[in-house]
């Protein structure tokens, strides 16, 4: 039959150079003779194909989109020459480049060209021989190539083997072109019955299959004829594989395919495929998840919850949305650290070590640590307690918690409680949720791998309270109550776990927001703030070596004297903790650096000029606080949740009609002191000298500095009492004297909270004298002995003591008129 009588040719129109399609050509050998004695020219134009591979005598239509293929073809056919077509390695690639394209290709013969409607131009094509590109000589308007011949075996073997060999590929084909899933053309058996020429019948089947770009390649290159037809009989033998499988697959799941049934279905035909692998791919999972849990400690009642779950995702499928969530499940169960403790060190010697290494002072936290190690060396088996210390920033109660891990030879473990408002951070989510997940206890007790940590909860008091995300200081209830925490229950896992062995530490600011109930749960420790020399010791032995290491020098480099750090806590720091102080000290050391880094100083030792330099004027002035030249002006003592705190409270008097102002932010119980301590004024005014009618006559002005500052409390009446009696006397109260207590109508002074955090605040602040309510002796016992060196206390029972000790005696009259008036009574009121 020859080429031009080629009949019934079918095409797809698609967009895509190199589309395949249905056709009948039957060439005869001596056809195919004649095409194999066709002359290559030595440079030919090349046509990208792509997604295809042209094989000698095969038909094919094309359709062709890019611009350098259309000019090729107009050039071709006003010619009347051939080109080449080659296979692109990469089908997505737009606008191929030399090294895009394979070296083996096809010399094609245009049959026909068709314009279609949509603008686009599908070529008809026949191969000839093959051929090699040797150089591309250019790749404008298209690409030009030096070529030469493929050399391949000329003469076809007559042996019976390779008759065998083609015999089969026939066979196999004719199976592969009737099955109905298969993409080969099914009308093409009927071309191949009819092929008498074996070279013929190799390329066309090539040609038909729909296999990988590389094999079909990789066919077209392999020289041998007999080689060439083995690798086909094996490609059709695999792909013949392949649709009985999918056949074996369709009759074992015979389903209606609606929407849900189709998705099953797919993920049947899957799991069968991977069953004919050898393993289904959760059966590693199942494995891994075995081994780990071979290993645990856990109860029979942990591991009959193991084995019901892990029976559970052997029957799940991997496809599945819910797979994943068992999965995560599992895994949590055999990551905890079920029964599974760390070793305490019972060497009462080396915990104390590491205890005042690490900290200075804080004697009562380590001497509770140390009783704790004491009876569980003895005992051997002991809830461990719940502390809570409680103290002003900066003080250490953070870092203790690690120093008490150092020392117990356990893990440690940090979980922020400030803000946290969803009880389900503590307690987890239930596994069904979508990213279900336990609570941070449990997470962090998987990282430390260890079920007796040393557990740090910071800043308990800044936990939320009840919200519509549940109540997460209702929940730490059970985690901190050592009588429940044995069997605390996680809603992810879903199972009781053991908390009693971790050593919970919590830190707290103050106790005032913490709920009640969970502060009956706690162990309340007290730390308070650091005296000067404390400071000193600490800046000393911890914060300068610290800081010079994180500053890139060394101790040899930068010396601190004592006058120095004493110059820094003194004019450059105002707390109760150290973390102000680490500030400046850092401070100091980077001014320090920049002059050794320039070699401009010399001096190792940082002198008072460094300091001011490196820190600017002084921020605190001892001496303008606590000595006052004026009446009116008496200094109290305040507690806050930073520490103590001195507090400086003014009155004056204006002409007017016997009003009481209040100024300086105060709260309710303020006011209330300060409304009455100008009550007893003026019901006491004969004992103090006053006249009875100066209070219709004056107007009084009270007021608090620091009006920003939000305050409230008792404790400041007899501050108030004795700053009102001071402007209506004008007799002055006493330099470097401070006081705290309340007051009452009658008089009286009772007693008050924070004494600690008082006086350390009167020694920070150069105050040498104190006067608070006899009652508040009782609290002295608790306060360090070194805390009270170098003051001098007064206890007192009402305002008459007080002002006999704060006020100074009687002084020359005040020229001001209105003084003069206040001491010299009406004679009115002497007659009565």
């Amino acid at each position: 039959m020859k080429i031009d009588d080629l009949k019934n040719i079918i095409f797809s129109d698609e967009d895509n150079i190199g589309t395949q399609a249905e056709f009948f050509p039957i060439m005869s050998m001596e056809e195919e003779k004649i095409m194999n004695q066709e002359v290559i020219p030595e440079t030919l134009p090349i046509l990208p194909l792509r997604d295809t591979v042209l094989y000698p005598g095969v038909v094919m239509p094309i359709t062709v989109g890019r611009n350098k293929s259309i000019r090729l073809l107009k050039d071709s056919n006003k010619k009347h020459i051939a080109f080449g077509v080659t296979a692109q390695k990469d089908g997505t690639v737009e606008d191929p480049a030399p090294n895009d394209l394979y070296t083996i290709g096809t010399v094609a013969n245009v049959l026909k060209t068709l314009h279609m409607p949509d603008g686009t131009t599908t070529v008809i094509i026949q191969g000839s021989r093959r051929f090699e590109i040797v150089e591309m000589t250019q790749t404008e308007p298209y690409f030009m190539a030096e070529v030469k011949p493929f050399e391949c075996s000329p003469e076809i073997p007559r042996d019976r083997q390779f008759k065998a060999l083609i015999q089969s590929i026939k066979d196999l084909a004719l199976q592969l072109a009737s099955a109905k899933s298969t993409h080969m053309p099914s009308d093409t058996s009927f071309a191949i019955k009819n092929i008498d020429s074996p070279r013929f019948l190799v390329n066309f089947i090539s040609s038909n299959l729909e296999v990988d770009i590389k094999e079909k390649q990789s066919l077209l290159a392999e020289p041998d004829l007999s080689v060439m037809a083995a690798e086909l009989l094996g490609i059709l033998t695999r792909e013949l594989q392949m649709q009985d499988l999918k056949q074996q697959i369709q009759s074992k799941v015979k389903i209606d395919l609606d929407k849900q049934q189709r998705e099953y279905f797919l993920n049947q035909q899957i799991r069968t495929i991977q069953e004919e692998l050898g393993e289904t791919p959760n059966e590693a999972d199942v494995r891994q998840l075995r081994e780990k849990a071979s290993a645990k400690k856990w109860s029979e009642e942990v591991n009959g919850v193991f084995e019901r779950e892990l029976k559970k995702l052997q029957r799940m499928n991997p496809q599945m949305a819910d797979y994943s969530v068992q999965y995560n499940y599992l895994e949590y169960l055999v990551e905890l650290p079920w029964n599974e403790f760390s070793k305490d060190n019972f060497d009462l010697v080396h915990a104390q070590k590491v205890l005042d290494k690490d900290h200075f002072g804080l004697e009562k936290v380590k001497e509770r640590i140390i009783e704790y190690l004491a009876v569980l060396k003895l005992k051997d088996d002991m809830k461990s307690p719940i502390l809570c210390l409680v103290g002003p920033p900066g003080v250490g109660k953070t870092s203790l918690g690690k120093s008490i891990a150092k020392a117990l030879g356990r893990k440690y473990v940090r979980m922020s409680l400030g803000g946290v408002r969803d009880e389900s951070e503590l307690r987890g989510h239930r596994k069904t949720y979508i990213g279900a997940m336990p609570g941070r206890i449990i997470q962090n007790l998987k990282k430390v791998k260890t079920s007796n940590p040393v557990f740090v909860l910071d800043e308990i008091d800044k936990v939320s309270g009840n919200n519509v995300n549940g109540d997460p200081q209702a929940a730490l209830l059970e985690i901190l109550d050592p009588e429940q925490n044995a069997s605390f229950y996680d809603n992810f896992i879903e199972l009781d776990y053991d908390l009693s062995k971790i050593l919970f530490i919590a830190t707290a600011n103050t106790l005032s927001t913490i709920h009640p109930a969970l502060r009956d749960r706690m162990e309340i420790i007290d730390l308070n703030g650091y005296l000067r020399e404390e400071k000193h010791q600490i800046a000393k032995s911890h914060l300068i070596p610290k800081q010079i290491k994180a500053n890139g020098l060394k101790s040899k480099d930068i010396q601190f004297s004592s006058d120095i750090i004493f110059n820094i806590i003194d004019n450059y720091t105002r707390e109760a903790g150290v973390r102000g102080l680490e500030r400046q000290i850092a401070s100091v050391i980077r001014h320090k650096a920049v002059h050794i880094v320039k070699g401009e100083d010399s001096s190792k030792k940082v002198s008072a000029e460094d300091v001011g330099k490196a820190l600017g004027v002084p921020m605190h002035h001892d001496e303008d606080e606590v000595n006052h030249s004026i009446p009116g002006v008496a200094i109290g003592l305040a507690w806050t949740s930073v520490g103590g705190e001195i507090l400086s409270i003014e009155s004056s008097l204006s002409r007017g009609k016997g009003n009481l102002s209040l100024t300086g932010n105060l709260g309710d119980v303020m006011k209330e002191s300060a409304t009455i301590a100008y009550e007893y004024i003026k019901a006491h005014s004969n004992e103090l000298g006053i006249s009875y009618d100066t209070f219709d006559l004056w107007n009084v002005h009270i007021h608090v500095p620091e009006g920003a500052t939000p305050k409230d409390g008792p404790s400041a009446g007899i501050t108030m009492l004795t700053a009102l009696t001071s402007a209506f006397t004008q007799r002055r109260v006493k330099d470097r004297l401070a006081m705290t207590g309340e007051i009452t109508l009658r008089g009286r002074v009772l007693p008050v909270g924070g004494i600690q955090e008082k006086i350390l605040a009167a020694k920070r602040n150069g105050i040498n004298t104190i006067i608070m309510s006899v009652d508040n002796e009782r609290d002295m016992s608790e306060v360090k002995p070194e805390y009270i060196e170098g003051l001098e206390v007064h206890y007192v029972r009402n305002m008459t003591e007080v002002l006999e000790l704060a006020l100074e005696k009687e002084t020359e009259v005040n020229e001001l008129d209105y003084n003069r008036f206040l001491r010299e009574p009406k004679k009115e009121e002497s007659a009565r």
